[in-house]
């Protein structure tokens, strides 16, 4: 009995796994619960202030149906293209006058319909605005009943514009106190500092960007994620990878112990005499308790001949003493940083790590590579 009962329960917890698990990469229960929330109080406050701006009666709905599959995307995936104020608003809205249109000027319902979908997914990819709740507003518009045939073609703007454009609103609102990037804006590809013709030292080597071209040639399948933000995320598995497999060489090992900093309120002069006698190019500033408050280097005192170090430093990148150095290859090849510095919690200084101890322990990794292969 208790053999037979044994696989059915291990595939029941299976299945229950299978279940509760998001399908969204990325996905945790707290961003749908965040998720819930945003819908919840968007959905609402949109019906709201649509019937406070254009008054109850049944002439017009206070807010269409389309609304709520917007803000599935709008709160639960707010990253995505789809989800986007351009794509929600222009979305929405010109797809609802696409079902307008083509009931206007088709009489049979069934090829009215089709008509009115397949030019809303045109009109959406030509202005880059696709938006898969447009399809349902163009059918909204074909089959919501009198009150919306009556409306015409003031239906796409009260409520559909007007809706989508109170959803956006309370969604830039809702995500700005929740502090999650919304609208989502990729960062920018690394760009050379140097202004020369080359790419920059972090897009050099490893895939480039027609490896990703190719690749979703090859898939053939259109994905929900910005070109930008899928070309970052490889890069950060390829990180993530290095790091897996070197992991052991961390921070605390490789960083310089005797690190030459400068106080916060110390003349510029002095500064200029610690980075050439010591033949350094990033200088740690600390305040009055020793804690590191930023970075000095040569091209700030360049740019900045007088003032205060206090206003000419910059922001330093710092790394705990147990992260693994190989993580610093990104920072110390993008051209603005030359130096992290390593700092325990309370921002005290541990030490330095520099390009020129970074380019050590990559050869001490190449070097052992090199030996396991060659069994010398």
């Amino acid at each position: 009995m208790s053999d037979a009962a044994g696989p059915d329960r291990q595939a029941g917890r299976l299945f229950g796994i299978r279940l509760f698990r998001p399908i969204l990469a990325g996905a945790t229960l707290r961003e749908r619960l965040i998720a819930c929330l945003g819908a919840l109080i968007g959905i609402a406050l949109t019906g709201l202030v649509s019937g406070w701006i254009v008054g109850e009666g049944p002439h017009i709905p206070l807010i269409v149906a389309p609304m709520g599959a917007s803000a599935v995307l709008l709160f639960a995936v707010p990253a995505s293209p789809l989800a986007q104020p351009w794509s929600i608003i222009g979305g929405n809205t010109l797809s609802a006058l696409m079902g307008v249109t083509a009931a206007h000027f088709i009489s049979n319902p069934v090829l009215a319909i089709g008509v009115g979908v397949s030019l809303a997914i045109a009109v959406m990819s030509f202005t880059r605005c696709l938006h898969p709740p447009g399809g349902a507003a163009a059918l909204t518009a074909l089959i919501g009943g009198p009150a919306i045939a009556s409306s015409g073609f003031l239906f796409p703007f009260v409520p559909v514009c007007l809706n989508s454009i109170i959803l956006v609103g309370l969604g830039i609102a809702f995500h700005r106190i929740s502090r999650r990037n919304y609208p989502h804006v990729p960062p920018a590809m690394p760009a050379n500092v140097h202004g020369t013709a080359d790419l920059p030292a972090p897009v050099r080597v490893g895939f480039h960007a027609r490896d990703v071209d190719a690749a979703l040639l090859s898939l053939n399948e259109t994905l929900d994620i910005d070109r930008t933000d899928l070309d970052r995320l490889l890069r950060e598995v390829e990180s993530q990878a290095l790091a897996r497999a070197h992991g052991a060489l961390d921070c605390g090992s490789v960083m310089s112990r005797d690190v030459v900093t400068i106080g916060l309120h110390e003349p510029l002069a002095r500064a200029r005499e610690l980075l050439l006698g010591h033949n350094i190019r990033t200088l740690p500033v600390v305040d009055e308790r020793g804690l590191l408050a930023g970075t000095l280097g040569l091209r700030e005192l360049a740019l900045h001949g007088d003032g205060r170090i206090e206003q000419v430093m910059s922001k330093a990148r710092t790394a705990a003493p147990d992260e693994p150095a190989v993580t610093l290859v990104e920072p110390l090849t993008n051209g603005h940083t030359h130096a992290v510095v390593v700092t325990a919690e309370d921002r005290s200084i541990l030490g330095i790590i520099t390009q020129t101890d970074l380019l050590a322990v990559l050869t001490r990794l190449v070097s052992a590579k090199d030996f396991e292969l060659t069994g010398a």
